[in-house]
């Protein structure tokens, strides 16, 4: 009996429990995908789909809540329908949040900052290992560059233009409440980002003192919601990536034999006509790059009650880089957990993210290097030799010749291993206590732990090893290096929030202390034995002995500190949400510099008015138009960019006197003075103006931004000339004046906007023109014999040469231009140099783009586009150079080479006496403007009622790339591709054109 009746109860329960759908909009009609729909009382729930639409199991009688950011929460009665349809609202009050002022937020009418937040909803799902490049083209004034193509590398970000000529020119990263350096995204997952906002002018960057002078990215990863039941979500992506196309214009075998053999050079001058006409034509770009594949799986869940939330995310990433021995793996595990109590006094919130990194990645990349750079194989050479005319190391050491370039790289491929592996923590706690309702303690503790094992070992049986042995038997090297870098970061605050009728106030007093601690240790062996030896172990390590010095190691090891404290306060006053100022001061303390510097006082002003809500303006066509100005001070205490071991502790004592141990007379030990300190020593500072208007018109239907800004940058950080008489040259002072004025634009604009189709086009742009206004010479000028130069008056990195003038169709010689504009053959390299009034930043930089959705089906578009660029192209030099024939490929354009037949071209004669002179002018500086498709993307998303009974609440597909076309005048492989701070650097490694599929999965 009662087996039957246990039946029979089942079937009632589940006859009552049926699918309920429907779709849900806001206040316009417009479909709101996202909206976290739950049973209340249960952890059962959904999310609606891209349209708007859910469907969801639930009886009558219980409730369905439907929440959503910035929008009221809804509840609605399971009945006797099967439908129901939700018209949301806009909650006024979850909308005090969207504007991130630093260590505070605001709403959107009384914020009087420039900032611009980027969601995750353009940034999720790119092909991008570093999840920085993803903002690149969608923030105006932000200037994202890629420095090379290595998987997860940390692209040059400049924003607003560079403000320092020697320091560190990169903004602040703050990730949940964790200040972080560029070199802490490549362990990271762009997946678990939800948004960055980025801050630009001094009303938001001042209080953050002397880390805010180049502006301040604040990036928040996802969360969990309260009443939330368990969601599922995993995105799959895989991704193949190809060399983008050049037009260098390359001879094949035949061409380059036949060059050799009228030039008298290389293997062409020794080959018969049927010789040269039978070679092999071996395309070296095909063998050192190729397809690159990317697996990309990120598996998310969340969940909430009424006073706790969680966000649990967990991912792996591998990405092949298009050059060989080329790549990244990657592990992630982030969880953020989120919680208050029932009266609501007491909120807190924990962050943590547990990240592994394995990186390969080629090092001389971008350097001479005929036995070390891949790229320069890759490009350069010659191909009439191919990958099976290789057979050893050993059997290339004789005859030496240059030519047989791709052999030598093929065997370091084959002997060579560069690794790195890395962890890294990232934790954050922050909590807050109402003690009363207008005041609330707040403090937020976070730290960052890295450590780093780089392993580089050269086989013993290596070409490179052999080459280099100088008398060792066996050869081989193995370099170890292990960093460990901790930080902790913590800021206290008080906060005092009052309402007096039309009038709010919020007054906020802060302290924060930083601290950060470096160790590194690292050793040399020289000698490995082929029998055991295996990169990164040590049986193959072969010890010291009494016969000889060849197998004594080197060791190293460091220890580096470095310290902030701070103490500020902010105010921010509004009147009737139509006029509001806000003003910060702070007081900084650095390490960096002597106790009679150590402080620093940086400060803000800023005002709006907000013209929408005045009388005058009802009825009118805008439904926000506000006018916003700010001024202030910030400080850049980074006064050195070397690189490595990073910002925290680069120049850590240049305020000291310095000296060195070395050899002295009769070999004795002795003290050598290595540097003369500077006690004035002190913070750049950055002063900025800046002026600005928002608005919205039409319904909202166009909405953007207008503004101009003026930065100062004052107490250069730069080398001064002094006297040699101690053996010191220049001295660290601050000295010298920089200014950037320019402009930044958004436009967005709904073309269309329905309850199917949607359609919105977008502009993003920044202008900036950049002037130096003082250097500490006594002509204005710092001139070092490169190619670039400073002058009073110009911008930085000023291009500084003799100009070329063509080829002399009398016989074939370059010509030149004299400093006075005269044509000649043989220019002064130093009297006729000139500055040319151009560099590599550019004049214009931002995007176009378009989104739109049809009934589950959605596309984006991003065009990026930079003018006002000029470079270098020394790889043409090098294609085009007639010294190379014999040793390296090069391009057809020799073909049309000065004759006494062909007396008008733009080549010059191929044993024109004066080519020497070229490379050292403005021959080969190129226009490098593009405008180049970066992000496509399109797919379809799945309606709730097509999923219904599969158990997902969301199945989407899509397909995306990234530098599909490029649209430019430079002939290289990639003109983005830059090092920031070589201008004469060619060989470098290219991002590439990337295709992606992928899917995402909802439970």
């Amino acid at each position: 009996m009662l087996a039957p009746l246990l039946v029979l109860c089942m079937s009632f329960s589940f006859a009552q429990e049926r699918t309920i759908s429907g779709n849900v909009t806001d206040q316009s009609g417009m479909p709101l995908p996202g909206v976290s729909v739950i049973i209340v009382g249960t952890q059962t729930g959904t999310q609606t789909d891209f349209d708007g639409n859910y469907s969801i199991n639930a009886s009558p009688g219980q409730n369905l809540r439907f929440s959503y950011l910035g929008q009221k929460t809804v509840t609605r009665l399971v009945g006797s329908s099967s439908n129901i349809d939700v018209r949301m609202e806009e909650d006024a009050e979850a909308l005090e949040e969207v504007v991130v002022q630093g260590y505070r937020t605001a709403t959107k009418e009384t914020s009087s900052i420039s900032s611009q937040t980027i969601t995750s909803a353009t940034i999720e799902n790119r092909p991008n290992a570093n999840l920085v490049q993803t903002l690149s083209g969608q923030v105006a004034g932000l200037n994202i560059t890629a420095a090379t193509g290595q998987p997860g590398a940390a692209p040059n970000v400049v924003l607003r233009g560079q403000g320092s000529i020697t320091g560190n020119n990169e903004p602040l990263y703050i990730i949940d409440g964790i200040p972080v350096d560029a070199n802490a995204f490549r362990s990271l997952n762009p997946n678990d980002i939800d948004s960055f906002s980025v801050l630009r002018d001094a009303g938001a960057t001042a209080i953050y003192g002397n880390r805010g002078a180049n502006g301040v990215i604040i990036i928040k990863t996802r969360q969990g919601g309260y009443n939330q039941g368990l969601q599922i979500n995993y995105t799959g992506i895989t991704s193949f990536s190809t060399l983008q196309d050049n037009k260098y214009d390359l001879m094949d075998s035949q061409e380059q034999l036949q060059l050799e053999r009228q030039l008298g050079r290389g293997r062409g001058s020794i080959l018969s006509e049927a010789e040269i006409a039978a070679a092999p034509t071996f395309d070296w770009s095909n063998f050192f790059f190729d397809t690159g594949v990317t697996q990309n799986h990120t598996l998310n869940m969340s969940s909430g009650a009424e006073n706790i939330n969680q966000f649990t995310s967990l991912g792996y990433f591998e990405q092949e880089g298009i050059l060989s021995d080329s790549d990244l793996k990657r592990f992630n595990i982030r969880s953020n957990i989120n919680g208050k109590s029932s009266n609501d006094k007491f909120n807190y919130g924990l962050s943590l993210g547990i990240n592994y990194s394995e990186s390969n990645e080629p090092n001389n990349v971008g350097g001479s290097g005929i036995n070390r750079n891949y790229i320069l194989g890759a490009y350069q050479s010659v191909p009439y030799i191919t990958a099976d005319d290789y057979t050893n190391g050993a059997d290339l050491l004789s005859p030496l010749s240059f030519a047989n370039t791709p052999l030598f790289l093929l065997d370091r491929l084959r002997t060579f291993t560069r690794q790195e592996d890395e962890v890294q923590l990232l934790g954050s706690l922050n909590a807050s206590y109402k003690i009363t309702p207008s005041l609330t303690a707040n403090v937020v503790l976070s730290s960052e732990f890295r450590d780093e094992i780089r392993t580089t070992a050269e086989g013993p049986e290596s070409f490179n090893a052999l080459l280099f042995a100088q008398g060792k038997d066996p050869s081989g090297t193995q370099f170890q290096q292990s960093t460990r870098q901790f930080s902790y970061n913590q800021v206290t605050s008080l906060n005092w929030a009052k309402v007096f009728g039309k009038h709010s106030l919020d007054i906020g007093v802060y302290t924060e202390y930083f601290k950060a601690h470096f160790q590194e240790f690292g050793y040399t062996q020289e000698g490995l034995d082929p029998k055991t030896f295996a990169p990164g172990d040590g049986s193959a390590f072969i010890g010291d002995n009494p016969d000889n010095d060849f197998y004594v190691d080197s060791v190293n090891a460091n220890i580096l500190d470095s310290g902030l404290f701070s103490y500020f306060g902010s105010l921010d006053y509004d009147y009737d949400t139509k006029y509001g100022f806000a003003a910060t001061l702070r007081r900084d303390a650095s390490y960096r510099f002597s106790g009679s510097n150590r402080w620093g006082t940086f400060w803000s002003l800023a005002g709006r008015w907000n013209i929408h809500n005045e009388s005058f303006m009802d009825g009118s066509i805008f439904n926000i138009l506000k006018l916003r100005a700010s001024y202030g001070t910030t400080g850049n205490q980074n006064i050195a960019n070397t690189g490595t071991p990073g910002i925290y502790f680069d120049a850590p004592d240049r305020t000291r006197d310095l000296f060195a141990t070395g050899t002295g007379y009769g070999a004795a030990n002795a003290l050598f003075l290595s540097q003369i300190g500077n006690s004035t020593l002190q913070w750049e500072t950055i002063t900025t103006a800046n002026l600005g208007f928002d608005f919205e018109m039409f319904n909202s239907r166009v909405r953007g931004t207008l503004e101009g800004y003026i930065r100062t940058t004052t107490d250069l950080y730069l080398e001064s000339p002094i006297s040699a008489i101690n053996a010191v040259t220049e001295l660290n002072t601050n000295s010298g004046e920089l200014e950037n004025r320019g402009v930044d634009f958004t436009l967005n604009y709904d073309v269309f906007r329905g309850q199917d189709f949607n359609l919105t086009l977008s502009a993003v742009g920044n202008f900036n023109e950049q002037e130096i206004i003082d250097l500490p010479t006594e002509d204005g000028t710092v001139i070092d014999g490169g190619l670039t130069a400073l002058r009073e008056g110009g911008r930085l990195d000023e291009y500084y040469t003799y100009r070329y003038a063509g080829v002399n169709p009398a016989n074939g010689n370059l010509l030149f231009l004299t400093a006075d504009g005269n044509v000649t053959e043989n220019p002064d390299v130093d009297n006729d140099r000139v500055f040319l009034n151009s560099n590599r930043a550019p004049d214009w930089n931002g995007s176009f783009s378009l989104q739109a959705d049809y009934k589950g089906w959605f596309t984006t578009v991003q065009m990026n586009y930079a003018f006002g660029v000029d470079r270098y192209d020394f790889d043409l030099s090098g294609f085009q150079s007639p010294d190379n024939v014999g040793q390296f490929r090069t391009t057809r354009d020799l073909l049309r080479a000065w004759t006494p037949d062909n007396r008008v071209t733009d080549i010059p004669a191929l044993n024109a006496t004066n080519r020497a002179l070229g490379g050292s002018s403005d021959r080969y500086l190129r226009d490098a403007d593009f405008m180049r498709l970066r992000f496509a993307t399109i797919g379809y998303s799945f309606p709730a009622k097509a999923l219904e009974g599969t158990g997902f609440s969301k199945v989407s597909i899509f397909a995306n790339g990234e530098n599909l076309l490029t649209f430019t005048k430079w002939r290289g492989f990639d003109v983005e591709t830059l090092n920031a701070t070589n201008v004469t650097q060619s060989r470098l490694y290219p991002t590439p054109r990337t295709f992606s599929i992928g899917f995402e999965l909802g439970f």
